[in-house]
């Protein structure tokens, strides 16, 4: 048996003071891709009009969109993490008392008196 009579020695209470450290890290990296497409937009086209600048812009922008797309997944799984994470603590504390009261229906089963075997 774990700590604090646990039966499953999950910890529950790390899991739960983990959680909000992802939710925390989803916002911060919301926070940042919101500042870099606002700073990305606001520049427009610094490279310039000309060959080389539309070139450029040709091997860039594509780039730029998928930064984007993936830095959202990022957030995404991040925050994700945390609601299964916190879901999980939960599922633990439902399943530790399951799990206990089937043992004490068990040991009081075994205690009742029978027919003497």
């Amino acid at each position: 048996m774990g700590d604090q009579g646990e039966i499953l020695d999950i910890k529950i209470a790390d899991i739960k003071a983990t959680a909000p450290h992802f939710q925390h890290e989803s916002v911060a990296l919301a926070h940042a891709l919101t500042k870099l497409k606002t700073a990305l937009s606001a520049t427009g086209s610094p490279w310039g009009d000309d060959e080389q600048g539309t070139d450029f812009h040709n091997a860039y922008g594509p780039h730029v969109t998928q930064i984007e797309h993936s830095t959202q997944i990022l957030v995404d799984g991040l925050a994700s993490i945390h609601t299964a994470m916190t879901d999980m603590a939960d599922g633990h504390i439902d399943n530790e008392e399951l799990v206990r009261a089937m043992f004490s229906r068990i040991s009081v089963a075994h205690d009742t008196p029978g027919d003497g075997k």
